[in-house]
C-alpha cells in the first residue's frame, strides 16, 4: 500500500479569492457571464469538494468570441503591428506567468489534482518558456524572393516572392491533464504569427486558464485577440470547431473526439491540427542500465498519475532482466506518495475526476478479468477523492483491452519478448495510435535501428517525457496530425502566399 501525505500548503490569498468567486469568460477583452446564465460547478479531485464556478458557454457564447476574434483581426491592432511589437507583448506574457509561479502551480494543483512540486518545477516554467521561444519567432517570419525556373514569354521579365501570413481566427480546444502547458502549446505559436484566438478551457480544469487570460492582458493583449470560453465538449467545443467564422481548429484530446472534431470542420474544410491518444511502447533490452530503466518506466507511466497521452505503458522487456525490471518497478510504484496535490510531499495526486477514475478502474477490471495479474497496486486508493493505486500489470496478452486501449491513468501493462527481432518491432507498432517511444539499451547501434522502425513521432532512448519548446511534438497513424512546438508548429497558423509581378 502506497504512503499517503498529509499537510497541505496554505493558499495564496489571489488564489483564494480567484476560486471563491464565479469565474467569468473572457470575449472582446471582457469579462461576461454566460448568456444562458448556466454555470457548473469545478471539483478538487484529492477530496470530491466543489470549489468554485464556472460559465457554461453554448453556441450563442461561442458565436460572440468567434465574432470578437475576427473583429480583432480583421479592424484591431494586432494584425498591423510591427513584428516586433507582438515579439514584446508575447515575451511579456511568460515573463508575468513565471512572476506568478507560485499563484499558477497552487491553481493547477488545485484543479488538476497534480502535485504541487511537479507545477512549479515543470508546468508553469515551461509554459512560460513556450511563449518566450516563440516570441523569437514573430520577428524570423520572412518570405523569399523566387527567381522563374521557366519563361514562357520570350522577353518577358518578373518578379516573384512569397510571403508568410497569420491564418485568421483560431479555434483552439485544450485537454485537463496539463491544462496552463497546453494554453501555452496553443496560443504562443498562434499569437507569435500574428493570429486571434478562441480557446475553450476544458470543463474539469478551467482555473490556471482563465487566471492566465488576467495575464495576458496586463501584457498588453489588445482586446479580442484571445478569448476564454469555458464549458462542455458538447454545448461549447463543438460549435466552435464547426463555426464558420474560424479558419483554423487546433484539437488536443482523445482519438474519439479528434474524430468528431474533423467531421465538424468538414463543411467549410478549415485547417484542423490534432494532438491525440497513445499507447506507446516502451522497451526495455538485456544489455540496460537496470536502475536507469525501472525508474525511467516508472516515470513513464507514472508521471502526472499516468494521464499523459504519451504514457509508456505497454511495457516490452527482454527477458533476461524481466524478472529484475518487474519487480523494481512494482516496489517503486508501492513506494510511490499518493496525496492531495498541495500537500509539498506528494509525489502523485488523484485522477481528474469521478469519471476518470471509472474509466481507470474499470479496465482495472476488465484485465483481471482476462487474466492479467496485479504485481502491485490493482484498484481504488482511499475511499476520498480519485485516487488509484500506481499499477504493475503482468500475465498480459496482446489480445487484451489494458493492452490495447489507452486508460490514461498509472497503469502499465508488462510483456515479455526473447529476441531483438522484427516480431518485437511489429508488437510494439501493432496499434492504431503512434505517438512516443521509449528504448532501454547501451547498445546504440540497436537504439537507432529500433528508432528508425518504430512508427512514433517521438523516440526516447535512455530517457523518457523529455520536451523543450524547439523540439516538434506529434504522432503518426491515429495519435494525430502536424505536430506542435519547434518551428514546424508555426505551419499550422500561417497561410503561404505567392506573389508574381510583370516588369
Amino acid at each position: 500500500m502506497c504512503a499517503v501525505a498529509a499537510s497541505e500548503v496554505s493558499l495564496d490569498p489571489t488564489v483564494q479569492s480567484f476560486v471563491g468567486e464565479p469565474r467569468k469568460m473572457l470575449i472582446g477583452g471582457q469579462w461576461v457571464a454566460a448568456e444562458s446564465g448556466k454555470t457548473f460547478e469545478i471539483y478538487n479531485p484529492a477530496t470530491a469538494e466543489v470549489i468554485g464556478h464556472a460559465q457554461s458557454a453554448d453556441a450563442s457564447d461561442v458565436d460572440k468570441a468567434v465574432k470578437a476574434a475576427r473583429k480583432a483581426f480583421d479592424e484591431g491592432p494586432w494584425t498591423r503591428m510591427s513584428p516586433s511589437e507582438r515579439q514584446k507583448i508575447v515575451w511579456r506574457i511568460g515573463e508575468l506567468i513565471d512572476e506568478n509561479t507560485e499563484k499558477l502551480a497552487q491553481l493547477e494543483s488545485l484543479d488538476n489534482g497534480k502535485p504541487i512540486s511537479v507545477a512549479r518545477a515543470a508546468d508553469v516554467p515551461m509554459s512560460a518558456d513556450m511563449f518566450r521561444y516563440m516570441a523569437g519567432w514573430a520577428t524570423k517570419l520572412d518570405g523569399k524572393s523566387i527567381s522563374p525556373s521557366v519563361v514562357y514569354a520570350p522577353g518577358a521579365e518578373w518578379h516573384a516572392y512569397s510571403r508568410r501570413e497569420p491564418v485568421g481566427v483560431c479555434a483552439q480546444i485544450i485537454p485537463w491533464n496539463f491544462p496552463l502547458l497546453m494554453e501555452a502549446w496553443k496560443l504562443a505559436p498562434a499569437l507569435a504569427t500574428g493570429n486571434c484566438v478562441v480557446m475553450k478551457l476544458a470543463e474539469e480544469t478551467p482555473l490556471s486558464g482563465l487566471f492566465l487570460a488576467e495575464l495576458m492582458q496586463q501584457a498588453g493583449l489588445p482586446d479580442g485577440v484571445v478569448n476564454m470560453l469555458t464549458g462542455f465538449g458538447e454545448t461549447a467545443g463543438a460549435p466552435l470547431a464547426a463555426h464558420p467564422g474560424a479558419d483554423k481548429v487546433a484539437f488536443t484530446g482523445s482519438t474519439e473526439v479528434g474524430k468528431l472534431i474533423v467531421n465538424a470542420s468538414q463543411n467549410d474544410l478549415k485547417r484542423v491540427s490534432l494532438e491525440l491518444g497513445g499507447k506507446s511502447p516502451n522497451i526495455i533490452l538485456n544489455d540496460c542500465d537496470v536502475e536507469k530503466a525501472i525508474a525511467g518506466a516508472a516515470n513513464a507511466i507514472f508521471f502526472n498519475g499516468g494521464q499523459c497521452c504519451t504514457a509508456g505503458s505497454r511495457l516490452f522487456v527482454q527477458e533476461g532482466v524481466y524478472d529484475e525490471i518487474v519487480e523494481g518497478l512494482a516496489n517503486y510504484a508501492r513506494g510511490i506518495k499518493l496525496g492531495p496535490g498541495l500537500d509539498p510531499e506528494t509525489q502523485m495526486g488523484p485522477l481528474v475526476s469521478q469519471t476518470q477514475l471509472e474509466r481507470v478502474t474499470g479496465y482495472l477490471e476488465s484485465g483481471k478479468a482476462q487474466g492479467a495479474r496485479a504485481a502491485s497496486g490493482g484498484g481504488r486508493h482511499g475511499d476520498t477523492g480519485y485516487f488509484v493505486d500506481p499499477t504493475v500489470l503482468v500475465d498480459v496478452q496482446d489480445n487484451m483491452k489494458v493492452y490495447q486501449e489507452e486508460i490514461f491513468g498509472p497503469v502499465v501493462a508488462a510483456t515479455k519478448f526473447k529476441d531483438f527481432d522484427d516480431d518485437l518491432i511489429r508488437r510494439a507498432n501493432d496499434t492504431v495510435y503512434g505517438l512516443a517511444s521509449g528504448i532501454w539499451t547501451q547498445d546504440i547501434s540497436k537504439a537507432h535501428k529500433l528508432a528508425a522502425r518504430i512508427r512514433a513521432g517521438t523516440v526516447w532512448v535512455n530517457t523518457y517525457n523529455i520536451f523543450d519548446p524547439s523540439l516538434p511534438f506529434g504522432g503518426y497513424k491515429q495519435s494525430g496530425w502536424g505536430r506542435e512546438m519547434g518551428e514546424k508548429v508555426l505551419d499550422h497558423y500561417l497561410e503561404h502566399k505567392t506573389v508574381c509581378v510583370g516588369l
